[in-house]
């Protein structure tokens, strides 16, 4: 598996969550999201600029702003 930004990820990619770097209120929003080590995702979609992006996790649909993406890696095949 190959570890990238999330940002990097194409739409309709699948991963696995393999780190949150946020800390601070930024990284608590973001984990009260679902968004944990070892959750598996899904980028749903991309606005027209390419910000914010849709991802599927647990079941659910979040989108995310990219500098919020930033802090989020990925292992993808």
């Amino acid at each position: 598996m190959v570890k990238i930004n999330m940002r990097q990820m194409k739409v309709n990619q699948t991963g696995v969550i393999s780190d949150v770097k946020a800390k601070g209120e930024l990284g608590r929003r973001i984990r009260d999201l679902g968004i944990v080590k070892k959750a598996k995702i899904k980028i749903q979609g991309r606005a027209p600029l390419k910000d914010p992006v849709s991802l599927k996790i647990m079941g659910f649909t979040i989108i995310l702003r990219n500098s919020e993406a930033d802090y989020i890696d990925v292992e993808v095949n």
